[in-house]
């Protein structure tokens, strides 16, 4: 219940004023991204790094990831500034001015240099880069993810305090399962958003570092079934009020491909029928996937990567992983259900985001349209902008 507190009265207070224009429309504003793997090559372009010891498989220099970057787009000048990273999505916020960003934050913050036993990567970033996070104004950060205990429990521990000191509130992880399993907690207006994050094994994730009553670690969801909604239920209903809007973040399913299983699909449909959840953000896919509106409910079943350093990486060039999106949910405060909801199509180039052009614009545009008809859902392009149409 602390961190709940935490968040609720420590970082709300600093967004009421900011939501109230907006929210005389009675509507909620979202921005929602995708995996944000800030580690690895990423600290190492920032001004403080951690050292860049890798235990890949071919990889064993973080720094080598910077010299793929520069191979395939150009030099770098490094140290880089935490603006530079955002690059073209500072702007798009400021036009757009969602009430809160959320974020899957795939990497564990932290100097501990003891890695994870036995895994093939390993994502970290220096503390002091944490700032990365302030100066983009990232309200969540979902940590449920197949990164978080990259660098141990210790690392967890490490990015826990990091995040809390910066008043960036987060949700997915803690001290026992417990604490793992609580939601953040914001107030726009006289409305309490509360955001829960899982992880499924298979995003990666192992099953010892699912959090247990006296360990540390993920918000483990280890089977889509129907006692798993059951426990998700009267979570939710342990903590939700009158009013509330649930959303529910999720790392699930393999990095590339576009196929959704029905037990992803079953299992979404039953948190908006049964657990009262309200929008189902998925992440994991290094891609964006197909969308759908169940009930008036918006479910990503995966948004894609948003930022990573897989610059002049092949092997998966049909799926254009250098695509990303800002999605832009926009729902009905009072119920929940969405309204509106348009994404803005980027390109991860030189370590930075930038708008993307428009015939790349258009190959997301006819990818996600493709998959997303598959569950009755149409995404349309408008002055580059998608446009889902429902």
């Amino acid at each position: 219940m602390l961190k709940m507190i935490l968040f609720y009265f420590g970082i709300v207070s600093g967004m009421y004023c900011t939501a109230q224009t907006s929210m005389e429309k009675e509507t909620l504003k979202l921005f929602l991204a995708g995996d944000v793997m800030t580690g690895r090559g990423i600290d190492q372009a920032l001004r403080y790094s951690v050292e860049p010891v890798l235990y890949e498989s071919y990889v064993k220099d973080a720094r080598d990831y910077l010299f793929l970057a520069e191979r395939k787009n150009g030099d770098l000048n490094v140290p880089v500034s935490y603006r530079y990273i955002w690059g073209d999505a500072l702007k798009i916020w400021r036009e757009r001015d969602p009430h809160l960003k959320l974020i899957n934050l795939e990497t564990s913050i932290t100097t501990n240099d003891e890695p994870w036993p036995q895994k093939g990567i390993h994502y970290r970033m220096h503390p002091k880069n944490t700032e990365l996070l302030s100066v983009a104004d990232i309200n969540h950060c979902s940590l449920a993810n197949n990164h978080v205990l990259d660098w141990g429990r210790k690392g967890l521990a490490e990015t826990m305090k990091t995040l809390e000191d910066s008043k960036i509130a987060f949700s997915g992880v803690g001290k026992n399962a417990r604490e793992a399993a609580e939601p953040s907690v914001f107030k726009i207006k006289d409305k309490r958003i509360l955001i829960y994050s899982y992880g499924s094994p298979g995003s990666g994730i192992p099953q010892n570092w699912a959090a247990k009553k006296e360990r540390s670690g993920v918000n483990f969801l280890p089977a889509f079934d129907e006692e798993q909604v059951k426990e998700i239920e009267v979570d939710i209903a342990r903590n939700k009020e009158e009013g509330d809007i649930v959303i529910f973040s999720i790392h699930w399913g393999p990095n590339w491909g576009f196929n959704v299983p029905s037990s992803h699909r079953d299992f979404a449909h039953a948190l908006i029928d049964q657990a009262g959840v309200d929008l189902i953000f998925g992440h994991s896919s290094h891609h964006p996937m197909g969308m759908e509106v169940y009930n008036n409910k918006l479910i990503i079943y995966g948004a894609g990567d948003f930022i990573n350093d897989y610059e002049g990486i092949s092997g998966h060039e049909k799926y254009r992983g250098e695509l990303s999106l800002m999605y832009f949910p926009e729902l009905d405060l009072a119920s929940g259900d969405l309204l509106k909801l348009e994404m803005v199509p980027m390109e991860i180039k030189r370590l930075s985001l930038h708008k993307a052009i428009r015939k790349d614009a258009a190959w997301l545009q006819e990818v996600l349209d493709r998959e997303s008809k598959k569950f009755g859902l149409e995404i349309g392009l408008k002055n580059g902008i998608l446009e889902a149409e429902f």
